[in-house]
């Protein structure tokens, strides 16, 4: 059966599937996009959005968001609610790169200001950062030290001279899930743990100098410290590392015994999860909030780092240069917020995949391609009522990394970067490769679907000056 066929147009960014076109379905799924974005979704990935609607204590509707693609057992760019008492918490669901999110950090420098010194800032960024496939940190933690950041999250950070108190303040729950615990992650997740704080990673991990080439919303800008057109910002893409992956990977096991031993039917044995009441459920929570917790602090360790680079390249301290973070926000996220459900404020779960939050007023980072674009946002009552909050994360790949690295070659992709001014380091040009800018969604029209559906505001456009890739 073709799902796309079955979807109803509720609006120019807004189609509806019906529970009743599957058997099974609890809930109707929707699908945030324009036209042209819903025709490249892929027909698997809309199939995927109706597993999920089977699950037991799904809340209405499932969400696919504007950069949806096919992924392990539900698309990216997906969002899930469940019921707190009676709901499924999962795994699978989550994902593996628990908080993979996005920080953005300010400076007071002007584009004509790093342009000479562009090269000189991206090889000592690249030489300062550890990053690529299985990287390990400068950071030598021991056990007590690495359960004190799952606990705290970035306050430990602070505490040990990594970022400042301020930078807490804009962070998506201030940088800590309280209610980790340590105890319920196994030592081999801690053995990964223990070497890779303060490492950036692989795959669509970056970090990327960008200037402001359009301002949208200048109030809103301002209140975030963005002046001017051509000021200089970073954006810094990463998550939990081998950590995180481990801790997915872990409850995975789990979470497939959970479903026998509660006799849950589930269409699909990616989406293992377990009752959200129950040990495996809650225990899960626990750990996966480690996992956040390690995730915001690695982003801040980084942050810390960055401000040194600049230290040392423009022989200013780094308050001189206002390298405030803007915001910290997570891509893959389960937790409990309140919504209304049935005209109802309740306490529910609500699971991003390769989504963010779009709370009214609050900033949303979508993190673009290194030849294109990336957008700071601002969410809005309409994502409250119509997406549980929530908005795209990124373009959304169009391409898998595989096809990519086939059809490009990375240094070609390093030399079209350079005629548009962008500089770019990578650990190997396959990186380049499977990154290219052609293996994503036009992000302009990504971004521009959930402005017009109303569900997150542009505020900034930031085009890349220069990229670091692991």
């Amino acid at each position: 059966m073709d799902m796309k066929e079955k979807l109803k147009k509720v609006s120019d960014y807004e189609w509806e599937l019906d529970k009743s076109v599957r058997q099974g379905m609890n809930v109707n799924a929707k699908i945030i996009a324009n036209k042209t974005i819903l025709n490249s979704i892929e027909e698997e990935a809309v199939k995927q959005l109706t597993n999920v609607a089977m699950l037991p204590g799904i809340l209405e509707p499932v969400l696919g968001l504007t950069d949806m693609h096919f992924g392990y057992g539900l698309p990216m760019g997906a969002v899930m609610a469940f019921d707190k008492n009676n709901g499924f918490i999962s795994s699978g669901c989550t994902g593996f790169d628990i908080n993979c999110g996005v920080n953005s950090i300010n400076t007071n420098l002007k584009y004509s200001e790093v342009k000479s010194k562009l090269k000189e800032l991206i090889n000592e960024l690249f030489k300062t950062i550890p990053c690529g496939v299985g990287s390990k940190g400068k950071l030598k933690l021991n056990h007590n030290q690495l359960d004190e950041v799952l606990v705290n999250g970035v306050k430990w950070a602070v505490n040990n001279g990594y970022g400042t108190k301020e930078d807490i303040k804009n962070m998506e729950e201030q940088g800590c899930m309280k209610g980790a615990d340590p105890n319920k992650v196994s030592d081999l997740a801690k053995k990964r743990g223990l070497q890779q704080l303060g490492t950036l990673g692989a795959g669509n991990h970056f970090l990327e100098i960008q200037k402001v080439s359009e301002i949208f919303d200048n109030p809103y800008a301002k209140k975030l410290g963005i002046n001017n057109k051509d000021q200089v910002l970073i954006m810094l893409h990463c998550g939990s590392r081998g950590f995180g992956h481990q801790v997915a990977s872990d409850y995975l096991k789990i979470h497939e015994r959970a479903i026998n031993k509660y006799n849950i039917k589930i269409p699909d044995r990616q989406l293992v999860g377990a009752p959200t009441n129950s040990d495996e459920g809650q225990d899960y929570y626990k750990a996966m909030k480690c996992a956040v917790n390690y995730s915001f602090t690695n982003r801040l360790v980084m942050t810390q780092w960055i401000r040194e680079v600049f230290e040392r390249v423009f022989k200013k301290k780094w308050k001189e240069m206002n390298m405030n973070t803007i915001y910290s926000i997570a891509h893959n996220i389960t937790k409990i917020e309140k919504h209304k459900i049935n005209g109802k404020e309740k306490e529910i779960y609500i699971t991003r995949k390769g989504a963010t939050r779009a709370f009214p007023n609050t900033p949303a980072l979508i993190a673009g391609t290194m030849g294109t674009a990336s957008f700071i946002c601002k969410g809005t009552q309409t994502a409250m009522k119509k997406t549980f909050g929530s908005t795209v994360h990124g373009a959304g790949r169009a391409m898998s990394r595989h096809a990519a690295i086939r059809s490009y070659r990375g240094t070609d992709i390093q030399r079209e970067l350079l005629t548009k001014g962008i500089e770019s380091r990578a650990t190997h040009p396959k990186v380049l490769a499977e990154e290219a800018p052609k293996a994503y969604k036009d992000v302009i029209n990504v971004v521009d679907s959930v402005h017009n559906a109303g569900i997150s505001l542009k505020v900034v456009k930031l085009s890349p000056i220069g990229v670091c890739k692991g």
